[in-house]
């Protein structure tokens, strides 16, 4: 497994440890833990970054205590190793943007969001009044929707540099059902879209597993060296 994500840093041409001074921070989504973003960690460090996959206890907290817990420590550890970066998952990406939008973070460079879900989802508008739903995914899951405690939706735009991958294919046609839009499963195309952005990209993946894909982790090597996706001859690396 380890010589493969090496091959994967050498084709794309980004294993160049002494080329970079930078660290990436790594948030997965909802429900997840760190175990979720291993593969994506273990290709960002054999392209040279330092990196901090973070374990946050998602359903314990609403999304404005968590992004504190989360990226503050992480930003500790990142503290000698010049710029930072972030790599999300789903939820991750809204705690970024919480972070920012009460704090800053003068040595940011590039962030690289995965289905998050910048406008809400419609499946916690439809399942979010259920019983047991907020034992299961807690106060953040409830504010991912978008209607009214929608946290996304008060954030604004993108006033730093980032780039956004949406899936576009579903393992779970009932929830796809309640999603008025070209879908991963639980986020729209549409919903991951945000004012600001630098760079969007779709690609045929599902919300559950594109943090693993091979190609999703080339492209988010693309963006994290030249600041935008690879449009033509993509890498692929076979299982």
């Amino acid at each position: 497994m380890k010589k493969m994500i090496v091959a994967l840093a050498i084709s794309l041409g980004t294993l160049s440890v002494s080329a970079h001074s930078a660290c990436v921070i790594l948030l997965h989504g909802l429900a997840k833990s760190d175990a979720s973003m291993t593969r994506l960690e273990q290709a960002i460090s054999a392209a040279g970054y330092k990196t901090v996959n973070v374990n946050y206890p998602s359903t314990k907290f609403p999304i404005e205590e968590l992004a504190g817990k989360a990226i503050t420590p992480a930003l500790a550890t990142c503290a000698d190793q010049g710029e930072v970066n972030f790599v999300t998952h789903s939820l991750g990406g809204i705690l970024v943007r919480q972070y920012l939008s009460q704090a800053g973070i003068e040595n940011l460079s590039r962030v690289v969001m995965l289905g998050p879900p910048n406008s809400g989802s419609e499946v916690v508008d439809k399942l979010g009044h259920f019983p047991g739903f907020q034992f299961v995914f807690g106060d953040a899951g409830l504010q991912l929707g978008t209607g009214a405690l929608s946290v996304p939706n008060k954030l604004g735009r993108a006033e730093f540099d980032v780039g956004i991958i949406a899936g576009t294919r579903s393992i779970n046609l009932i929830l796809s059902q309640l999603i008025p839009d070209t879908d991963d499963g639980k986020v729209s195309v549409s919903s991951t879209r945000l004012e600001g952005m630098n760079d969007h990209l779709e690609m045929p993946v599902t919300h559950v597993f594109m943090m693993k894909d091979r190609r999703v982790i080339a492209q988010v090597l693309h963006y994290l060296k030249h600041g935008s996706f690879a449009r033509k001859n993509n890498t692929t690396i076979a299982d």
